[in-house]
């Protein structure tokens, strides 16, 4: 039986329609003032609608919407919020590159989710909220970016918990006519769409929008009624399915993403990978470059790579993809041959030992290999991805592989209480909304009274213990809980107790349960009555982490245990919503990771904002920004190569913290009734880590660092089809044929092995380049202070300083001079570097050549 279609809504009067643009643009998540404009419109149904605005306008009662139009004050709000809207929008400024010549700056920015609303579920954890904070933030500051993702029919998993504890997942459908977003039209009436290959399959796949402040995000569906029902599930579940559902996911994110855009007649200068999950984007670019130019694989492959970033997330080899070469071979044996090529070409880009035909096809390894700029997301993490990939570059130094750093940020208004704001808007200035990466701004924290400040955070505490309680009220009515359990309920958790948070993915390196190592000494600190300690646990094992699972496990059966019970609770389905009443009420933010496996981090930002301290392992972000004033460290430095007593002394220094600094200081109340000595905490906290870890000053340092070069590159390499690119191609090729004739023959200099302080050493080489031309090489004098332990391939804070060449002294051999300023005492070293160099070379260590002294 075929049922015929029709769409029942909310009949709006005239006042009202301009919500339905506002609820369709995501500007609304991080505006305080639409924010509350639509949960005034009716507060019981925005709460059921999980903050939607697009199912609250059409669920709205039409008794509701005649009180609303009654309600003249209200409707001056629209009015306003109308107004906000239409600036918003409206107020396009070009962001300044000062550059003489102008450049195309679009960057198509390509991510497996997004986290952007809690309406919007297509997205699990950090990474997902990463993108969404990175495109909101382009948003603000009119970067001209432009989002690729996929649209999930039943997105991420929500969490629930049986009567053991046992995490459960349940796949609920997104409606997608009932959330923020549209179908791209295709100018006839239908839905704009396009076909691609999976295995020999044709796959249609269909195209949506999401239009988030001044930035598009389109996001892909496999979901056509003509795809075979296998096809349909492609786009089902956010990391569901098998490996092959997983490559057939990253197909159409890379290959479909590319292909969307060319079809929507959008051609940026600049590709941003997300992780190596979007890593055949990059492929597929270099074949429509083949395509449209009739180049070269190698010509099209130059011209690409030079404007392609990518961003690495994993610190460890087990979160990357693999794929097996089989698997590879049944899905681009096809498309391989249609550019001329064989799937063995796509291997040896693929796997980090190409020659190894058991060695797994890796995301990560191509996106590196397709990529000029490639960073990791915080100091440490790059020093860990450095010597995560070092066998990628044999030939040159850890410190020079070329593996930068853009420590992540966050959008601060998407996580910002309403009260905080407020009291910001008040003593920050207005405008500190548009400056969230001043730090002059951020100074004028210290202007705010401490009574003002200590009033909204223990507002914002109650309502956390409220909200908790009727989430625990809702996971007892849910479990089948008894009516006294939920009685009991009422007496969960207390808003005069210090409130310690642990909420994020429960992956086993994370360890939730390292405040449960010392049962005994954990209870003696919770079980002072005149200062109370509580813990609020939240977030996800994948369904498939058995181990994740086991974890949530513990933490339900500590809490339900004797001596803990009321005091440590666990809140199910952690989401943006939960994760946003946890981050503005909580009063220290607990993190324990194992060191160095936490690439970034982003949750103790949003905290920080909020004015909670943040105790943590030196781990991802916390090491820059962690300077003894502003929060508290666990343990330091050390590695340890037994990974239980990593966990004893990490615990035992936790218990410490806690015990002997942390809660005395928070329970140390003045006359006034003011902890004065937390308050001062919490205002270093806010000044010296908001003004810093933000997601402005993250994309501010994409652009200056990234995207301007690789814009640049992208309009050098292609002007007059490409000509350069294949000028730098054939360049590489000759580089790479006479490279082995470089030779650092004689190094000298005038005086001994001890030099004064103060002087000047001149060293000079004599440097056999063959065939090569003087100008086709850059040679660095690279010196620095000896490590302490005499390790004499170690330099310490290492300088590097250009060589000139003088004179050639002989056939194809160089005279060089340096200089090294001997300003510090103590044993110095120096040594001598060959690299390639061409104007268009961009990075020279790039080719992974190098001829050392």
């Amino acid at each position: 039986m075929k049922l015929r279609h029709l769409v029942v809504r909310a009949d709006l009067p005239d006042e009202l329609q301009p919500l339905r643009i506002i609820a369709m643009n995501m500007w609304f998540t991080w505006n305080p003032e639409a924010n509350r404009l639509f949960q005034a419109l009716d507060p019981i149904l925005w709460e059921a609608t999980n903050h939607n605005p697009v199912m609250l306008l059409s669920r709205l009662q039409p008794d509701r919407i005649r009180e609303i139009m009654e309600d003249n004050a209200l409707i001056e709000r629209v009015r306003q919020i109308e107004r906000s809207f239409d600036n918003y929008v409206s107020n396009i400024e070009n962001y300044s590159f000062n550059l003489e010549r102008p450049i195309d700056y679009r960057i198509a920015y390509f991510s497996m989710e997004y986290g952007i609303a809690e309406c919007l579920p297509i997205y699990s954890g950090g990474l997902g909220v990463l993108a969404g904070d990175h495109l909101k933030s382009a948003s603000n500051l009119c970067f001209p970016l432009i989002g690729l993702g996929l649209l999930y029919q039943k997105g991420y998993f929500r969490q629930y918990l049986n009567i053991d504890g046992w995490q459960q997942e349940s796949y609920p459908d997104n409606d997608f006519y009932n959330i923020p977003i549209t179908p791209v039209g295709d100018g006839s009436g239908g839905q704009l769409s396009f076909d691609i290959e999976l295995a020999d399959v044709p796959v249609k796949i269909l195209i949506w929008k999401v239009q988030v402040g001044r930035i598009p995000l389109y996001l892909l569906d496999s979901s056509h009624p003509s795809n075979p029902e296998a096809a349909r599930r492609i786009t089902a579940e956010l990391y569901g399915g098998d490996l092959e559902m997983r490559i057939q996911q990253e197909i159409v994110l890379g290959i479909g993403g590319a292909r969307a855009l060319y079809l929507l007649g959008l051609w940026p200068f600049v590709y941003h990978l997300n992780e190596g999950h979007a890593a055949f984007a990059a492929f597929e670019r270099i074949r429509q470059t083949m395509t449209i130019y009739k180049t070269s694989f190698e010509v099209a492959m130059e011209a690409v790579t030079a404007s392609t970033v990518f961003t690495t997330h994993t610190p460890v080899p087990a979160g990357i993809d693999l794929f097996s070469q089989e698997l590879v071979e049944k899905y681009f044996r096809k498309y391989m041959e249609s550019l001329g090529m064989t799937v063995k070409d796509l291997l040896g880009l693929g796997c980090a030992s190409p020659e190894d035909k058991t060695s797994p096809f890796s995301m990560a390894v191509l996106a590196l290999r397709l990529s000029r700029g490639v960073n990791a997301v915080s100091k440490l993490h790059c020093n860990v991805s450095r010597k995560m990939w070092r066998s990628l570059w044999p030939s040159i130094d850890d410190d020079d592989i070329p593996i930068g750093y853009v420590t992540n940020g966050v959008h601060i208004p998407s996580y910002l209480s309403k009260e905080m704001s407020d009291l910001f808007d008040r003593y920050l200035g207005e405008g500190w909304i548009e400056e969230p990466d001043n730090a002059k701004v951020w100074s004028r924290v210290y202007n705010i009274p401490h009574d003002q400040l200590w009033s909204v955070h223990e507002t914002r505490r109650e309502r956390l213990v409220n909200f908790c309680r009727r989430r625990l009220m809702k996971q007892m009515v849910s479990g089948g809980g008894s009516t006294i359990d939920k009685r009991r309920v009422r007496e969960y958790l207390n808003p005069e107790a210090i409130t310690i948070g642990f909420s994020r993915r429960f992956a086993p390196y994370k360890r939730a349960g390292l405040i449960f190592s010392d049962l005994e000494r954990l209870f003696r600190i919770m079980s002072d009555k005149r200062r109370p300690v509580q813990f609020i646990f939240a977030g996800k094992a994948h369904p498939k982490d058995m181990i994740g699972k086991e974890i949530i496990k513990k933490v339900v059966h500590q809490s339900r245990s004797e001596g803990f019970q009321r005091n440590i609770v666990f809140i199910e389905d952690y989401d943006i919503n939960v994760a946003r009443y946890l981050v503005q009420g909580c009063d220290l933010w607990l993190n324990t990771p194992k060191r160095p496996k936490e690439a970034c981090g982003t949750s103790g930002m949003k905290a920080a904002a909020n004015g909670v301290l943040n105790l943590s392992v030196l781990d991802g972000w916390w090491p820059e920004a962690y300077d003894g004033t502003n929060g508290w460290s666990i343990g330091g430095n050390e590695s340890y190569p037994d990974s239980e007593d990593e966990d004893i002394v990490d615990a035992e220094q936790l218990y410490d913290k806690l015990e002997y600094e942390i809660i005395p200081l928070f329970f140390d109340r003045a006359p006034d009734g003011l902890p004065h000595g937390w308050i001062e905490k919490m205002k270093n906290s806010m000044a010296k880590i908001s003004g810093y870890f933000n997601s402005h000053r993250m994309i501010e340092q994409y652009m200056e660092e990234y995207y301007l070069q690789a814009g640049l590159a992208h309009q050098i390499l292609g002007e007059n089809k490409l000509t350069r690119a294949a000028e730098l191609s054939e360049w590489k090729r000759k580089i790479r044929s006479l490279w082995k004739e470089i030779n650092v023959l004689e190094v000298s200099v005038p005086s001994s092995d001890r030099v004064s302080l103060g002087q000047t050493l001149q060293v000079t080489a004599s440097i056999q380049l063959g065939k090569l031309g003087n100008e086709e090489v850059v040679v660095d004098l690279c010196h620095g202070v000896l490590g302490q332990d005499g390790d004499s391939e170690k330099l310490l804070n290492r300088n590097i300083t250009a060589m000139v060449s003088e004179e050639q002294i002989s056939p194809g051999v160089w005279r060089y001079k340096g200089n090294i300023n001997c300003e510090e005492t103590g044993v110095f070293a120096y040594n001598i570097r060959v690299l390639p160099f061409h104007p268009y070379l961009f990075n020279p260590l790039s080719m992974n050549l190098v001829a050392w002294g």
